[in-house]
């Protein structure tokens, strides 16, 4: 998407006739253009130049957002993303304000003070009708001249056939101007007739309107200055996130350190960080250690231990030790203008519910002059005078309010959007922050989006005589010389339990069984069920405990000493802390949450229950995910929650892709919302997020359309008030204040804060209902579609999952059912297989190929 800056619009009608001018030219796919941030964007093969034209030609500017030096369309006065969302309105504004209140101070002591409340004025002065008239004439003609720009914007529209709000203003400011100007010739025609004193005060009280010509656009400008600084503070989110960038760093050269702009730095180069300062670009740690409150990223306030190896992120502040780093992303790469950069491409796209706004503002102005020119007839064919039927006509005009309209969408969804980055929760578009609160259903991914995707000990059941720290560090013993990801899981525990291991000699792997090794004279056995039981007695209480475990989806253990048995320890991937709440949040919002896994079913139902999940579906294979996403769609909207890699065609094909614990990867371009941590808990605070932003853009819907609704007919004089033209003008510069201040309550809504969830409005509060989902896995494939490899040295389910992501990482493959108790995988072919690729992915990670064998064709 190419953004652009474009200027002179106005309201909504401007935004709309940018849009379609822009998207008539050839090789432009799509166009969307914000009237909070005046910035376009255009998607398709359309040039630059080209684009600008089109603009330029609909009678408004633009210039290509961040063009390089020396480029044909370039925006030198916007160097950069903030200075493009710095408001320059605001002091124009305030600048116009004091001086039309300069004139109008004089204007008002004159038409109130002295007309209405007999406040004095020198006497050769206060008799003189004609003099009063030609004061308040140059009094209003000043203050029109200083907001000229309402007049050359307005008339400019008009003359292009695209009218705005300016020209609402400008036409009702210039017809009260040309109807008292006509009265003033009037009175100097009277006078010179002869007529008499009262004559002319009549025509001087009733007929002149130099006062609403003056204050309509000074009370616009007052509404325009105040929706400048409200829709300034809209992006104020987005404008911290860019002051966060480090101006400096500290670079070592030749072994001392050299204080560069950070525009200086390039890939590959060293820089030093110390205590108390922000880390400049993206790197990884080659030397020291510290703490690094990496708040500002992705709104966890705890900062995350750093040491040698680890990655750092531009933005992030050290707070205590010293690193010595390597610069690997800098510039427009690093984390944070990634950040940066979805932001703003959200901002610049336009949500599914803004069209309707959009419909409405294409015939807004028009139908607004319509009935106005309508109002001023009716009333004189009543038999009313031409001064108060155009007085009607004028009302309707200038608090006919088209800029509220075309600001109710926009204003909520770019507060929303700085909400989640704070947070670490980014929306690619608009659109994904909108249908976020409209899903139904949510689908889980299991491994490393519900658990923690690395093996964790559980349990430790030592047998009778022995103590869990006697059965932890036996077992730490035999274990830290295997390379088994079960083993790695142990050694773990007893590290945090700060158990000392104890050397082993004549260690020996078995395969497919378990290890042995000598300690301290005695032989130490670990390994499966099967193997340990023909080594020694396991007793009924242990047993059963075993196959209770098993139950529960873990992975039993068990351990012997001398032909005795010592214990069982319980290996399994965890839950990670939230998941649980994380999952009762979501059913307390009435969504149906669905856990997906290529796990057996009796693992997947274990885990499915401890996380609280309604629906578990098993033994899924990876392509088969997408499948089944496209049958949950049929029930209901449908959000799929994975690690944005694995799962990209399920995240693609899901109402709502959300990419769950993306770190630093936060351009992940399958998925439509971005999680920069890995907790559950960011997904519940999404939707609810979403839910909270639709909420305020009905408001802002509901009160821009009841405000025209009941305002226009007042104006016209339908009922019992007739409505002076200035207290129109005054209504229509609250009217778009009144939007933007109440999407900025969106900044004080708590994301995390769970006690107000609620299904949503016409929901039951029952999740909906999803039917029997069938995995693809379980679908006949066309023959010959499957081959068996026999593989030797598998233990348990953890190994299962190490053959089958090898296996279904070959291009032939397009799934594999591995099972550790038959020593079989089960490939589903895509293609022709290569029997020595098997072999080398199985014996890559040390198991022995037995050999291959491709099935016989189905009848």
């Amino acid at each position: 998407m190419n953004q652009y800056i474009v200027t002179g619009m106005s309201c909504a009608a401007c935004q709309a006739r940018v849009e379609k001018a822009v998207s008539c030219v050839p090789g432009v796919t799509g166009v969307s253009v914000s009237l909070l941030t005046n910035s376009m964007g255009v998607e398709g093969t359309a040039s630059p130049e080209e684009v600008i034209r089109a603009v330029e030609k609909s009678g408004y500017g633009a210039a290509v957002k961040n063009a390089a030096p020396g480029s044909t369309a370039t925006a030198s006065t916007f160097a950069t993303e903030e200075d493009a969302l710095k408001d320059r309105e605001t002091p124009k504004l305030k600048k116009r304000l004091i001086l039309s209140a300069a004139f109008l101070v004089a204007l008002m002591y004159i038409t109130m003070g002295f007309n209405m409340w007999g406040w004095p004025l020198p006497a050769y002065f206060a008799h003189n009708h004609l003099a009063l008239t030609l004061t308040q004439m140059i009094l209003a003609a000043a203050v029109m001249i200083i907001n000229r720009q309402f007049f050359t914007s307005g008339f400019s529209a008009l003359v292009h056939r695209a009218p705005n709000m300016d020209t609402l203003v400008s036409l009702g400011s210039a017809v009260s101007f040309g109807w008292s100007l006509y009265v003033f010739y009037r009175m100097c025609g009277m006078i010179t007739a002869g007529a008499s004193n009262m004559e002319l005060m009549d025509l001087y009280h009733n007929q002149l309107y130099f006062e609403s010509a003056a204050m309509i656009p000074a009370l616009i400008t007052v509404g325009k200055m105040l929706e400048a600084r409200s829709k300034g503070r809209t992006t104020d989110a987005l404008k911290s996130l860019m002051r966060l960038a480090p101006k400096t760093a500290m670079l070592l050269r030749d072994g001392a350190e050299t204080e560069v702009p950070v525009e200086e730095v390039q890939a590959g180069d060293v820089f030093a960080v110390r205590p108390g300062a922000s880390i400049p670009v993206d790197g990884i740690v080659l030397e020291g250690a510290s703490a690094v409150n990496e708040s500002a990223l992705t709104g966890e306030s705890i900062p995350v231990d750093k040491s040698a190896g680890d990655t750092v992120s531009a933005a992030t502040l050290n707070t205590s030790g010293y690193l010595k780093c390597r610069a690997t992303r800098v510039g427009k790469d690093t984390t944070l203008a990634q950040i940066i950069h979805m932001v703003s491409d959200a901002a610049a796209t336009k949500a599914p519910i803004a069209r309707i706004a959009d419909r409405v503002s294409r015939i807004f102005v028009p139908t607004v002059i319509a009935l106005s020119l309508a109002v001023v007839a009716g009333w004189l064919i009543a038999g009313e005078s031409v001064s108060f039927a155009l007085a009607r006509g004028i009302s309707v005009l200038v608090i006919s309010c088209p800029c509220a309209l075309g600001l109710a969408t926009p204003v909520a969804i770019m507060v929303g959007n700085g909400m989640g980055a704070k947070n670490g929760i980014l929306f690619k578009t608009s659109e994904a922050l909108e249908n976020a609160g409209r899903v139904q259903i949510v689908t889980l991914d299991k491994t490393g989006t519900i658990t923690t995707g690395e093996p964790e000990v559980t349990d430790l059941c030592p047998a009778d005589g022995y103590t869990e720290e006697a059965l932890i560090r036996k077992a730490c013993a035999l274990e830290q010389k295997s390379e088994h990801p079960l083993a790695g899981a142990i050694v773990a525990e007893g590290k945090a339990r700060q158990v000392e291991a104890a050397e082993v000699s004549d260690f020996t792997a078995l395969p497919g069984s378990g290890l042995t090794a000598k300690m301290d004279g005695h032989i130490l056995c670990g390994g499966n069920r099967t193997y340990i039981g023909s080594l020694a007695v396991i007793p009924e209480t242990l047993e059963q405990k075993a196959r209770d475990l098993a139950e529960q989806g873990k992975t039993p253990l068990f351990f012997a000493e001398d032909g005795k048995l010592i214990g069982i320890i319980a290996v399994a991937d965890r839950i990670k802390p939230d998941s649980a709440e994380a999952v009762r949040q979501l059913k307390q919002q009435g969504l149906r949450v669905v856990m997906l896994t290529g796990d057996n079913e009796r693992t997947a139902r274990a885990i499915g229950t401890a996380a609280g999940v309604d629906d578990v579906i098993a033994g899924v294979l990876p392509d088969g995910k997408e499948a089944v996403i496209r049958q949950l769609r049929e029930s209901g909207r449908t959000a799929m929650v994975g690690d944005g890699i694995n799962d990209a065609p399920a995240l693609v094909r899901a109402d709502t892709g959300i990419a769950i614990g993306a770190g630093t990867d936060v351009a992940m371009d399958s998925a439509d919302i971005v999680l920069m941590n890995s907790s559950l808990m960011d997904v519940a605070a999404a939707i609810r997020l979403s839910r909270a932003t639709l909420r305020n853009i009905h408001e802002n819907l509901f009160w821009a359309f009841f405000y025209n609704l009941i305002c226009i007919p007042v104006a016209a004089g339908l009922f019992a008030w007739k409505m002076n033209p200035m207290i129109g003008a005054a209504a229509m510069s609250l009217s778009s204040f009144t939007v933007c201040m109440n999407a900025l309550r969106l900044n004080l809504f708590r994301i995390r804060d769970a006690s107000r969830d609620r299904p949503l409005r016409g929901n039951s509060g029952k999740p909906v209902w999803i039917g029997e989902i069938t995995p693809p896995a379980q679908k006949e494939l066309p023959a010959p579609a499957k081959a068996t490899v026999k593989i030797d040295g598998m233990m348990c389910e953890h190994c299962e999952a190490t053959v089958k992501k090898v296996l279904e990482a070959l291009p032939f493959v397009a799934g594999a059912e591995v099972s550790h108790e038959t020593g079989t995988a089960v490939l589903l072919l895509s293609g022709e297989p290569d029997e020595q690729a098997v072999q080398a992915a199985v014996e890559a990670e040390d198991y022995t190929f037995l050999g291959f064998e491709k099935q016989p064709t189905e009848a």
